[in-house]
């Protein structure tokens, strides 16, 4: 048993007597930034947990065993408050887990804490990037401890539900595309009934499921891994999160490298942003179409982006009509494809399964896609990561309440982006009739002026799920930031690429913290290469061939 008890940048011990005096005067950190990210009580309760948590430390452990987390990763708690207005009132503890620095002592320069998107994805896999020997690490992981954390909310940390997870994942569901107002009307009730379980089952978490409690929840766990300053790179939602954090926290920052980024201006968050996911998931879809065209010898799909459009609604209606296996509609094939815009190294494994139906291997798909009844703890997995998605996003900003609203933005937004729209629409449409507090999002922004140093910036040009526009924001909100875009390229989570123009640089960055003069531009990564034919008739009969691991991609919505 390990225990780590060392002072955060908290300063000194918080005494009873200390904290009350607080608690009457504005902090005297960066923290006090209020814009709704929280007022001077956040501010002074943020305080006051980093500083318990520094007394404390974090307890290491062996990880339980049903966690799926082996040695020498270990794992402890982090208490911190529900409410930081409120620090010495109800707490949770969150989950966190590391493996040590595989380099020397002199080599060592802290811990390196990982958010991988969602919001409601788990950070607690980033360890095994050493266990696993991920060659992109190497270097990193001789410096530092790689630490993840189940956010609050999310897998191990007071987890939130809003809907019973068999029924959530029960196949097939409505065609998210809708032929007629009833079909709007069954799909608005859908929605508001998701809102009012959310209320049911986890209310009392809901008006504290906001990022900047998040970013506050950051700040403890630095605090409590003894570290004075963090060193955090988030991929996805993840950037959204390092914002947020740079905003509240910017003496705190130490490296920071935040790759495929949320737009994080204030009119963006988060209702814009989903429309603006459904143009650049429609181009990206397109991307993959054309790739699919140009390797028609290997998929037999279509030699042009037309014919392969054509052959996906040919599917999509057969779907509809019966669904394949019983289990497999419109809904689910969306749920499957849109898997190839989001990361490149869906392209080969979505195409093969897809043309493997077209042969005639129905199985083939039905196995890709249908849910596992019997898989009670990843179903519980999946809709608690979805009610984290809703609730945090819910309750990060107000969201219009107008259904003329909504119907308008999305009938218009399909007749030119019709992959992703409506499924979009859908799983927002609960922040509409959202049973509990919304704010005001944070107006994010540091510099030097504040305290922050260099913020690394990644971003490919393609992103289907954070849109280009959105690192361009952020590099404007972030004085002294640097942007590396990745040119010609669209997969999400760059800095789990191969592409040594970038590596070499977050190698550079986290190891020295420079960064480039000015900004840069780097050619994009290997475009993923399709199987030869006799290659890809041998791969069909190979089982669990299909995809591949998922050991460095984000989590995404």
């Amino acid at each position: 048993m390990i225990r780590t008890a060392a002072l955060g940048s908290a300063a000194t011990l918080i005494t009873g007597t200390l904290a009350a005096s607080l608690l009457l005067a504005p902090s005297a950190t960066a923290a006090t930034v209020g814009r709704d990210g929280g007022g001077h009580a956040e501010a002074i309760g943020v305080q006051i947990a980093a500083a318990r948590a520094a007394r404390t430390g974090i307890e290491w452990k062996d990880c339980p065993a049903d966690w799926g987390f082996e040695k020498p990763i270990q794992c402890g708690w982090v208490k911190v408050p529900l409410d930081y207005a409120k620090p010495f009132g109800k707490t949770i503890e969150l989950a966190v887990d590391r493996i040590g620095s595989t380099g020397t002592k002199e080599e060592r320069q802290g811990a390196l804490v990982y958010n991988p998107g969602g919001p409601g994805g788990s950070g607690m896999r980033f360890p095994r990037r050493v266990t696993t020997k991920s060659p992109l690490w190497v270097n990193t992981s001789k410096a530092y401890d790689f630490v993840g954390f189940d956010p609050r909310g999310v897998g191990h940390s007071a987890p939130i539900s809003c809907i019973d997870p068999q029924e959530f994942v029960k196949a097939p569901k409505a065609d998210p595309v809708p032929s007629n107002e009833a079909d709007k009307r069954a799909q608005r009730k859908l929605a508001a009934e998701y809102a009012d379980g959310c209320k049911e089952r986890s209310g009392e978490m809901l008006p504290h499921m906001t990022t900047p409690n998040t970013a506050r929840d950051l700040d403890v766990i630095r605090a409590a891994l003894g570290e004075k300053k963090l060193n955090y790179l988030g991929v996805s939602y993840g950037t959204y999160l390092g914002g947020v954090y740079a905003t509240l926290f910017p003496n705190h920052v130490r490296r920071m490298i935040v790759d495929s980024v949320v737009d994080p201006a204030v009119d963006n968050i988060w209702y814009e942003a989903n429309l603006g996911q459904d143009v650049a998931f429609q181009t990206r879809w397109n991307d993959w179409q054309d790739w699919v065209a140009k390797n028609d010898s290997v998929f037999h799909i279509g030699n042009t982006r037309a014919k392969v459009e054509a052959k996906y609604q040919e599917l999509r209606a057969a779907a509809k009509a019966n669904p394949i296996g019983g289990v497999v509609g419109p809904a689910e094939l969306i749920g499957f494809f849109q898997g190839a815009p989001y990361y490149d190294s869906s392209w080969v494994p979505v195409a093969q399964t897809w043309s493997k139906y077209i042969a005639g291997d129905t199985q083939a798909l039905v196995d890709a896609i249908a849910p596992d009844m019997s898989d009670l703890a990843g179903n519980a997995a999946s809709e608690n990561s979805n009610a984290v998605y809703t609730a945090v996003e819910c309750a990060d900003a107000k969201w219009p309440t107008s259904w003329a609203k909504w119907d308008r933005d999305n009938t218009k937004l399909h007749k030119k982006y019709p992959f992703l729209t409506w499924s979009n629409a859908w799983m927002n449409l609960p922040c509409a009739t959202w049973k509990s507090k919304q704010s005001n999002p944070i107006e994010v922004g540091a510099s030097a002026k504040r305290g922050l140093p260099p913020v690394l910036i990644v971003q490919s040009e393609r992103d289907a799920a954070t849109p280009y526009e959105g690192a361009v924001s952020l590099h404007r909100k972030l004085g002294g930031s640097r942007l590396i875009t990745e040119q010609n390229a669209g997969s999400h989570g760059v800095t789990s690429l191969v592409n040594p123009c970038i590596n070499t640089r977050v190698d550079t960055y986290l190891l020295t913290g420079k960064v480039d003069a000015k900004d840069v531009k780097c050619g994009p990564h290997a475009t993923p290469v399709a199987p030869a034919p006799a290659a890809a008739k041998s791969l069909a009969k190979t089982p669990g061939a299909d995809f591949p691991a998922r050991e460095e991609l984000p989590a995404v919505r």
